[in-house]
């Protein structure tokens, strides 16, 4: 009876019965699924620049951010920041390796491409069951959330995976033990990479809508601000060569994003307790 007390309350609602919203629900995913696969079909076609240029891009000793660190070690007068070797290649060691790895990572790219509207398709899944006030507080979510991927993204694929890729490379147990990588671990390790930057430069959006709903607060935060801190400093020294700029290169995005959500929380507590003042309450 609870879901037949549901589908009465959404007929009563906006005349759409249980199965109207299933409808609209399979028409988003479609309408999602085929911009994914329009970007990735892109992707596909674009082999040499997407594959060659990109993916490969921070293997490569001559890309963007090796070169700015070697120009930062020359100005700082700190060798070791300057990245100018990668003792590793790249290898396919199964005969349809490089083939489903085109394909993969045409997939990668494809869902990253798409991630804007994927996101605003769920939105109008989603917007006409709240309440003015959720919307309200929820507005130009599509913008920020987007936003925040890209840049997430960015870092990740032009920070994060460089410093991990050198740790990596140049990591040895012995001498004698040549690292010779295949294409499929070097990708899934890339696309790990970014797509966790980009989940993780959400941590501004996670913290207002917590807040919003009143399971954390800003004085929570500023109590824990030193386990954090501790937190982000031991990864960002684990993942980056052995010298305080790469860990600071690291760090600083997190740390602002951190209290980033901390400002963002003080200011709803704030607007809330204005609301409760007006209100009476």
């Amino acid at each position: 009876m609870a879901l037949d007390q549901y589908r009465e309350e959404e007929e009563e609602d906006n005349g759409m019965s249980f199965l109207d919203h299933l409808e609209q629900l399979r028409w988003h995913l479609l309408r999602s699924i085929s911009a994914i696969l329009v970007f990735m079909v892109l992707a596909f076609l674009a082999k040499s620049f997407v594959f060659g240029e990109v993916i490969l891009g921070p293997s490569r000793i001559d890309f963007i951010t090796y070169r700015v660190l070697c120009q930062m070690s020359d100005f700082f007068s700190l060798p070791a920041l300057c990245i100018d070797k990668l003792p590793f290649i790249i290898q396919s060691r199964q005969m349809t390796g490089q083939f489903s790895m085109h394909i993969t990572s045409s997939l990668v790219v494809g869902l990253i491409a798409a991630f804007p509207y994927v996101f605003w398709e769920v939105w109008r899944f989603i917007s006409p069951g709240l309440y003015d006030r959720e919307k309200s507080a929820a507005r130009g979510a599509v913008f920020f959330v987007s936003l925040l991927f890209f840049l997430g993204a960015g870092f990740g694929y032009y920070i994060l995976s460089p410093l991990s890729i050198n740790f990596l490379a140049n990591y040895q147990l012995d001498p004698s033990i040549a690292n010779e990588f295949d294409i499929t671990s070097y990708v899934s390790t890339l696309a790990m990479l970014v797509l966790a930057s980009a989940v993780m430069f959400q941590l501004p959006i996670v913290i207002y809508f917590l807040t919003q709903a009143g399971l954390v607060s800003s004085a929570m935060l500023k109590t824990y601000r030193r386990h954090a801190i501790v937190v982000i400093l031991v990864l960002s020294a684990l993942i980056t060569p052995p010298d305080v700029i790469s860990q600071i290169l690291i760090a600083m995005p997190i740390l602002v994003l951190y209290e980033a959500g901390i400002i963002i929380a003080k200011r709803l507590e704030k607007k809330r307790r204005k609301e409760e003042l007006e209100n009476g309450f």
